[in-house]
C-alpha cells in the first residue's frame, strides 16, 4: 500500500499544477469577457465618494480627549466615596461580629438587617452612579458627533460628494478618498473645548422604603355634622 501512494504522488502534483494553470487561464478569460463599469445615466452626476473614521475622530480630537479626561476624574472621585463607605461598612460588620455573644438573638438578627440594608443602598449607590457616568459621557459625546457631522456635509458640499462612508464599514479602499484628517482639523478649530454637564446621580431609594397608600386606601374625611 505505501509504494502505491508513493506512486501516485507525483500524479498527484501533476495533477494540481495542471488544475491551477486551467484556473488561471479561465480566469483570463472571464476578465477579458467581463464587461466594463457601467458609466452613469445621462443627466445623473458621477459618484463621488468620501471616506471617515469616526471613531478615530472620537479618539483623537481635542474636545473628546477633554471629555475623557474629566469622565476619568469624576470617576475617581466615585471611586474615592464609594471605597470610604465599603471601609465604613467592615468596620460595622467587624464590630457586629464582636457584638454576636453579647446580643440576644432578635437584637442580632435586628442588627444584621439594618447591615445588610445598608449593603443595599450601596449598592443602588454605585449603580447610580455608573449610570450617571455612562449618560454623561454620551451627551457630551453627541455635541461632538453633531459639529462633526455638519463639518463632513460642509466638506461633501466642496467635494460634491454624493456617498460618505465610515472607514469601519470598508475593508479596502482608496487612501485620496480619506478626509478624515480634514475633519479632524476643523473639528479642533470649531470645538477645541467642551465641558462635560455631568448627570447627578439618581437619589438612593431603599427597596423596603414605604410608599405612599393609594387614594382608594387613604381614609375618607369625616363629614361635618
Amino acid at each position: 500500500m505505501s509504494i502505491k501512494r508513493a506512486g501516485l504522488a507525483p500524479l498527484m502534483m501533476v495533477l494540481l499544477f495542471f488544475l491551477a494553470a486551467l484556473g488561471g487561464v479561465i480566469g483570463d478569460l472571464h476578465a477579458q469577457q467581463t464587461p466594463p463599469a457601467a458609466a452613469p445615466a445621462p443627466g445623473q452626476p458621477p459618484l463621488t465618494i468620501m471616506v471617515v473614521d469616526v471613531q478615530a475622530l472620537l479618539q483623537n480630537s481635542k474636545s473628546a480627549k477633554m471629555v475623557r479626561q474629566q469622565i476619568e476624574q469624576k470617576r475617581a472621585e466615585y471611586a474615592k466615596e464609594i471605597s470610604h463607605q465599603e471601609e465604613t461598612l467592615r468596620q460595622e460588620r467587624d464590630a457586629l461580629q464582636r457584638q454576636q455573644s453579647s446580643l440576644s438573638a432578635d437584637a442580632l438578627n435586628q442588627k444584621g438587617r439594618e447591615f445588610q440594608q445598608k449593603v443595599n443602598d450601596l449598592d443602588r449607590n454605585v449603580q447610580s452612579k455608573r449610570q450617571s457616568l455612562e449618560r454623561s459621557n454620551a451627551e457630551a459625546l453627541e455635541k461632538i458627533q453633531e459639529v462633526m457631522l455638519k463639518i463632513i456635509t460642509d466638506i461633501a458640499k466642496d467635494r460634491k460628494s454624493n456617498l460618505v462612508f465610515q472607514r469601519s464599514e470598508l475593508v479596502l479602499f482608496d487612501q485620496n478618498f480619506d478626509v478624515t484628517d480634514e475633519v479632524l482639523q476643523k473639528l479642533d478649530e470649531q470645538l477645541p473645548t467642551l465641558t462635560v454637564n455631568f448627570v447627578a446621580p439618581a437619589p438612593s431609594t431603599p427597596a423596603n422604603a414605604a410608599q405612599p397608600a393609594p387614594a382608594s386606601a387613604q381614609a375618607a374625611p369625616k363629614k361635618k355634622k
